[in-house]
């Protein structure tokens, strides 16, 4: 009995190695629907995966989900609430709503191509083209280009910015399950400079390379989502001074270092290196 338990273990165990060898964004990146489980992200925003993603729809009254040939308008009900909610502000203010870029996938976990993040269903790129046109077709989304906002290498805000874009990110930024903003440094700076009311928001608001056609707007981990890695809270104060650090550097940079080692190559993880949560969210029906 002993042995038979073993050999059936043993089997069970060469069964399941190719697909524990196989990398998780081929696993990740095939699956078309979410998992039939509760909600709830597992592991970090860049190491995990998420159960019982839903589905921003392709087109509501005041949204729009761009390139959906990617099945990446996905997303913890939180983060689809929000996308919803800084929508339909843009409606009431002006814009006829928003363009929504990469959310994440059904079921999570790495994609097959962009992103490190957007793992966990916590992520979602905004664009910051104003929404006009909320009667795109398909076809029109695959192709439709955003507008860069930056010059000057992200120093500087271009002619394309306008005070829609400042109040798109501030409405994300203002919202209590927003935990950072991620925009090139001269849309921070430029915001530091204009904004005359409550700078609270500004906290959130993060400078990060590219970020020049959307923003990345990422939340909290939900209540109750115990296995869910927040990221640590940005530092005190409004991050300005931080930010124009980061222009100066743009506008002046340091010499390279001769004595830098060379950056290592990041290895793709397989599903045996994200949470153990993440192979039943796979193999959830």
């Amino acid at each position: 009995m002993v042995r038979h338990l073993l050999a059936c273990l043993i089997a069970a165990l060469l069964w399941a190695a190719p697909a524990q060898a196989q990398l998780a964004k081929q696993q990740f990146g095939a699956a078309r629907q979410p998992s039939a489980q509760p909600a709830e992200p597992f592991g970090s925003y860049a190491k995990g995966c998420a159960a019982g993603n839903v589905q921003l729809s392709e087109t509501g009254p005041s949204w729009q989900a761009m390139r959906l040939s990617r099945n990446r308008n996905w997303g913890h009900p939180d983060l689809v609430d929000l996308v919803q909610d800084v929508g339909r502000h843009m409606d009431r203010i002006g814009w006829g709503g928003i363009y929504v870029g990469d959310m994440s996938q059904p079921r999570g976990g790495p994609m097959l191509t962009g992103h490190r993040s957007h793992q966990i269903g916590l992520d979602a790129d905004i664009w910051l083209y104003p929404a006009t046109d909320m009667t795109l077709s398909r076809g029109q989304r695959e192709t439709i280009s955003a507008i860069s906002m930056r010059r000057q290498n992200g120093a500087f805000v271009n002619s394309n910015w306008t005070r829609g874009q400042h109040e798109l990110v501030k409405k994300a930024a203002q919202d209590p399950r927003t935990a950072r903003i991620f925009i090139f440094p001269g849309a921070k700076v430029q915001m530091c400079n204009d904004e005359t009311g409550d700078r609270s928001w500004l906290r959130k608001v993060r400078p990060w390379y590219g970020h020049h056609y959307h923003m990345h707007v990422r939340i909290s981990c939900p209540r109750g989502a115990r296995n869910c890695e927040n990221q640590a809270a940005p530092p005190p104060g409004d991050g300005c001074a931080e930010a124009q650090d980061w222009v100066n550097r743009i506008l002046n940079p340091p010499p390279p270092d001769p004595n830098a080692p060379p950056p290592r190559p990041r290895r793709e993880y397989v599903l045996a290196d994200l949470p153990g949560q993440c192979a039943s969210v796979l193999s959830s029906r």
